[in-house]
């Protein structure tokens, strides 16, 4: 009873937590969205990820910090106390969350690996000093991979894989694509691989909330961008990536992602509205975007960070106490 009594008790504080934490992002992101303007399109993608996932992190950093420890060292264990009603309909919650997200992000991971084997079936390695490996996608599975055959459209170039990432492109690129236009465009790819957006994509699924989808899309948009910048280092590549946009765009599906391959970071998969806002950008490119952004002592994070362990350690136990007392009331 002890036991299911702590299981309770945890899952249930976690989940409160979690929810009033979410509510909260859904309703003020967009105001820090809008307080971020100006600063680098990539602190405003870093920016809304950690956003979204604050809840998570958050409630479970609470409930492992004070919860537990508070249950496990001041609540009695030779007590026979009935669980609540409260707690147990809680505690159930909190579990059916984790499991719903370990199961959505399992069948997205599946869902897009079985895509991914298909597509890179027989494909051929291209020869290439890149950072991960250029494949170039069979003509035959092309075109077994066309809309009406009721699968994912292939993209034109998208980036794939979380452990091993690789770039893969369709037959029609090299030959609709200058050597420069194809080189910003790898590079792109190569920005969604080192910034690892498609584990990010996965932890998305892990999080699914209600309600999240506009600051998801919002993320999206800012990490094609940051992606876009990452790419070019003059007006010059600029013209080049965002040729190669209008170009492959009227090759390649735009608009929703299909969810057979949302773990995938294809260059011109996305709604019309921001393919338009990212041509632009790039067209009205200027070099004031590669002017490094104003960086923080470290010294200021490692005090900070002192200061806060040396509040905790002070009134750590107090805490749990009133931790403690609360969850009292929540059980009974």
């Amino acid at each position: 009873m002890f036991a299911a009594r702590g299981l309770a008790v945890s899952f249930s504080v976690f989940v409160m937590v979690y929810c009033v934490l979410s509510l909260a992002v859904r309703l003020c992101w967009r105001t820090v969205k809008l307080h971020s303007q100006g600063h680098p399109v990539r602190r405003v993608a870093d920016l809304l990820f950690v956003l979204r996932m604050f809840p998570l992190v958050a409630a479970a950093a609470i409930t492992a910090a004070f919860t537990v420890p508070s249950f496990l060292l001041l609540e009695p264990r030779a007590i026979d106390e009935p669980l609540g009603a409260i707690p147990l309909v809680l505690g159930i919650c909190g579990a059916a969350l984790g499991i719903f997200g370990l199961a959505n992000a399992g069948l997205a991971l599946r869902k897009v690996s079985r895509t991914v084997a298909r597509w890179t079936a027989a494909a051929q390695p291209l020869a290439s000093s890149a950072p991960v490996p250029v494949l170039r996608i069979s003509p035959v599975v092309s075109a077994l991979n066309r809309p009406a055959a009721n699968r994912p459209a292939l993209p034109a170039m998208t980036a794939a894989g979380i452990v091993r990432p690789k770039v893969l492109l369709s037959p029609t690129v090299e030959s609709m694509l200058t050597a420069s236009e194809l080189q910003t465009a790898l590079n792109h790819e190569f920005a969604h691989v080192r910034r690892r957006d498609n584990l990010k994509k996965l932890l998305l699924r892990f999080v699914a909330f209600p309600g999240m989808a506009s600051l998801e899309a919002a993320w999206l948009e800012a990490t094609e961008m940051a992606a876009d910048d990452a790419a070019v280092s003059n007006a010059s590549e600029a013209l080049d990536l965002a040729a190669a946009l209008i170009k492959l765009s009227r090759v390649s599906p735009s608009g929703l992602v299909d969810p057979a391959i949302d773990l995938t970071a294809a260059l011109v998969q996305s709604p019309a509205s921001v393919m338009n806002a990212r041509v632009e950008r790039l067209i009205a490119w200027s070099d004031h975007r590669l002017a490094s952004p104003q960086k923080f002592s470290p010294w200021y994070g490692l005090a900070a960070a002192t200061a806060t362990v040396a509040v905790f350690a002070v009134t750590y136990t107090p805490l749990l106490v009133h931790v403690h007392t609360a969850t009292e009331w929540l059980v009974r």
